[in-house]
């Protein structure tokens, strides 16, 4: 079974495709499901679990179902959201549960996650897939996969964390790419609540440049001059 890392790979290789044609709701998700035609926020997710070889609680089309079946599975989370989480919203207007999506990162107000059927003018049916940015007021909660072998260290302070990763979060903290602020010295005020792998994946990449442009936003140095 695929760890975090490898199932937002497989997800972030989807960025950019679009159903076809525009406004139809027909997907290679919806096809697979057996559902094509119909709203494939939900189904894209599906697929991408699929591919990982990752089991969800339930096999289903509806933000709703899922979210019953994660707490029925005693997997759902209000706080804390992790990469790999699959985050359940509620927009203003519509269903009380109308869009979901794969947290790719926590944010200070909110996560950044890929999903289906989303665009700049429509956050719910766009027709795309997308990474876009949420706030918190908007998230219901997620369900929290468990993976095989998963690292399951968590550190909850910037002191807690490895010498050798320790700068870099701080870093990350400071520019608010994290939550926290990095601003204590010992780190003793600064929860963090980080998976082992997480700081792995976040200084990774970091050390690749991609979070140069936040860090510039910031006035910060960044990695790749």
């Amino acid at each position: 079974m695929a760890c975090v890392s490898e199932l937002l790979a497989l997800a972030r290789a989807e960025l950019g495709y679009r159903e076809s044609p525009a406004g139809s709701n027909r997907t290679k998700y919806g096809a697979w499901y057996g559902l094509n035609g119909y709203p494939w926020c939900m189904m894209f997710v599906q697929w991408v679990f699929a591919q990982a070889g990752v089991p969800l609680p339930v096999r289903t089309a509806s933000c709703g179902q899922f979210l019953g079946a994660a707490r029925a599975a005693g997997q759902w989370v209000t706080g804390g959201y992790r990469p790999g989480d699959v985050v359940i919203y509620d927009f203003p207007g519509g269903a009380a549960t109308d869009h979901c999506g794969l947290v790719t990162a926590a944010l200070p107000s909110g996560v950044r996650a890929i999903e289906g059927n989303t665009s700049g003018k429509s956050d719910s049916n766009g027709g795309e897939v997308m990474e876009r940015i949420r706030s918190n007021k908007y998230i219901l909660g997620a369900w929290r996969p468990k993976f095989d072998g998963e690292e399951t260290m968590v550190y909850k302070y910037l002191k807690d964390i490895p010498e050798k990763f320790r700068p870099v979060i701080g870093q990350l903290m400071t520019a608010g790419i994290i939550q926290g602020d990095g601003s204590d010295p010992e780190g003793n005020g600064d929860v963090i609540d980080l998976t082992h792998e997480q700081v792995r994946t976040l200084v990774f990449v970091y050390r690749g440049g991609g979070f140069d442009r936040k860090l510039q936003a910031a006035g910060m140095e960044t990695v790749v001059q």
